[in-house]
């Protein structure tokens, strides 16, 4: 199973937007661009939620079947390891292998040693074209990199392996994730991580390093820009190396993980894979149940009310919401609108607050963050919640579309 060039992960909550996502990626098309919908939802937001991996696929299939998409789709156990991976089993055909808890641990002292021995070839300088420094990598910094990220990949392996022993190795598509990691990778460690990769035979066709700077949540990259492009870019060039080098899948690409809403580096992205002409997968999550609280708070009526009782709800319960979160979001508590503010707003003043329009002055980041991890709110609403997504659903679905087709594909694919 070869996955496309350009793909975008598409979570969605409640499962409830499949094909107003889809329309977008159908727009995406029409307007020259092919991107491949991958709907991922992780084993937290399903046990959360308390749904299971069988409703994804469901969505994802009733979308397709819907709107009569004829290309590729995929739906990805999104944050996977040994311990839950045989829940996602039957219904995914993309596994994203999340190891970043074995990072920092040491693999065996005999592993370490057969590492740098297999990799002895690169100590000393050698180039990766398209960095414009050589790495000078000695046995000390190749014995660091193992020690640091070895375990790591030797656990990728094994549940690659686990997962290829029940559907075989042609049928799923794989991806190595290490974006939640304390620090991020530097280029070399890249290079030798990806070394790892092949020697454990994991047919990886995309790697999601973690970058320098803030992903935070459903809002706007925070960091360095020019770093981010330098660091994106080199790791495009050692992946081309390594493909070279390992024998790894030549379509092997970057992930970018809380990839959604990161405008400010949209456009270094959009400039890279141009101009090397390279494949993305663009990981986006929460930000189509933002979309639902806008496009129900814009109903007004009952909608607007679920919309402010959430809010309400999850401010209150901030600390017990934002604690899974605590390393992927920065809220001032001090900038969050009281809920006697908030019962006074129009359903426009509510959607103003939160979509994200950097332009708008109302748009406040901190209440956008405090809502993208509320979902759990909207769960405990049970039929309540789910019967105002049927009703108010052309609102909601405008929304959903023009987020991912207007913000996200545009931004990022379409080359205009």
């Amino acid at each position: 199973m070869i996955l496309e060039k350009y793909s975008m992960g598409i979570g969605d909550r409640f499962a409830r937007q499949g094909k107003a996502q889809l329309a977008a990626i159908i727009e995406a098309k029409r307007q020259g661009v092919d991107v491949t919908p991958v709907w991922n939802k992780s084993h937290r937001e399903h046990a959360t939620i308390r749904t299971v991996p069988a409703d994804v696929r469901s969505e994802a299939d009733e979308a397709v079947k819907s709107l009569g998409w004829t290309d590729g789709y995929h739906v990805d156990a999104d944050h996977i390891g040994l311990k839950n991976v045989d829940l996602f089993m039957d219904s995914s055909d993309f596994f994203t292998l999340d190891v970043a808890d074995f990072t920092g641990q040491s693999a065996d002292e005999e592993d370490i040693r057969a590492f740098v021995e297999k990799h002895k070839k690169y100590i000393g300088s050698f180039e990766v074209p398209g960095i414009d420094e050589a790495f000078k990598t000695t046995a000390d910094r190749i014995e660091g990199i193992a020690r640091k990220y070895l375990l790591a990949v030797k656990e990728a392996g094994k549940i690659y392996r686990h997962i290829e022993a029940t559907k075989g190795a042609d049928n799923f598509v794989t991806e190595v994730s290490m974006d939640e990691t304390d620090e991020p990778q530097t280029s070399e460690e890249m290079f030798f991580i990806l070394a790892a990769v092949a020697d454990e035979g994991i047919p990886a066709q995309t790697v999601a390093p973690k970058f320098t700077g803030r992903f935070n949540k459903g809002v706007d990259y925070v960091g360095n820009v020019a770093q981010f492009e330098n660091e994106f870019n080199q790791d495009l060039a050692v992946i081309a190396l390594a493909i070279k080098e390992f024998g790894l899948p030549p379509n092997l690409k970057l992930s970018v993980h809380s990839g959604s809403d990161k405008f400010s580096i949209y456009e270094p992205i959009r400039k890279a894979i141009k101009k090397y002409d390279v494949g993305l997968h663009l990981k986006t999550a929460g930000t189509t149940w933002l979309e639902e609280l806008i496009g129900l708070a814009m109903a007004g009526g009952q909608g607007l009310k679920i919309a402010k009782e959430v809010y309400r709800k999850a401010l209150g319960r901030s600390d017990e919401l934002c604690g899974p979160y605590a390393t992927v979001i920065d809220i001032d508590k001090d900038k969050l609108p009281s809920p006697e503010v908030v019962e006074g707003w129009s359903g426009q003043e509510y959607a103003n607050a939160l979509r994200h329009d950097q332009t708008c002055q109302q748009y406040n980041l901190h209440f956008r963050q405090l809502l993208h991890v509320a979902y759990k709110i909207a769960a405990e609403m049970g039929q309540r919640y789910l019967a105002a997504l049927k009703e108010f659903e052309n609102v909601i679905a405008i929304n959903v579309t023009e987020n991912i087709l207007e913000r996200h594909l545009k931004r990022i694919f379409i080359y205009e």
